[in-house]
């Protein structure tokens, strides 16, 4: 796939779904490529936005490397700056992350996301005390306090 073919795909705005703050423009390089386990995507996050939810899978991992702008990743309770060349790796059960661009960063954050695609996922968002179920693609949510133990 060139760099025109690639600049040339339609990107698609994605809000989280519980963090309203957390806007990315995709481009899915995977899904055009005919990837099925794996997703692959080129993301645009501009100044004052969220990447998402700060968050952990129970079942998928993900990675991201920086290819240009500047952010704040926050991993489990610490915040780390971020520009180009940073990779990060998030293994199932990893700690909760997130990452931002802040106001002053003055330009957009671009990085190739890419993770696995499991049958079934569970995905905790701590900050909320939510957690999400991913099975076949559908997804459901309950908060913590309502999860009984059996």
């Amino acid at each position: 796939m060139s760099a025109e073919a690639i600049a040339a795909l339609e990107e698609r705005r994605h809000v989280h779904q519980f963090n309203a703050g957390a806007v990315r423009h995709t481009r899915s390089l995977g899904d055009l490529a005919g990837l099925k386990d794996m997703g692959l995507h080129l993301v645009r996050v501009e100044p004052g936005h969220a990447t998402t939810e700060h968050h952990f899978h129970g079942q998928d991992e993900e990675f991201l490397y920086i290819l240009s702008g500047r952010g704040v990743a926050a991993i489990g309770a610490e915040e780390f700056p971020v520009g180009p060349g940073d990779f990060m790796a998030f293994p199932a059960n990893s700690p909760a992350h997130s990452m931002r661009v802040p106001e002053e960063a003055g330009e957009d954050l671009v990085y190739l996301m890419g993770g696995t695609r499991s049958r079934i996922d569970i995905c905790t968002y701590p900050r909320l005390d939510r957690r999400m179920y991913r099975v076949d693609g559908v997804k459901e949510y309950i908060d913590l306090a309502d999860v009984k133990k059996v």
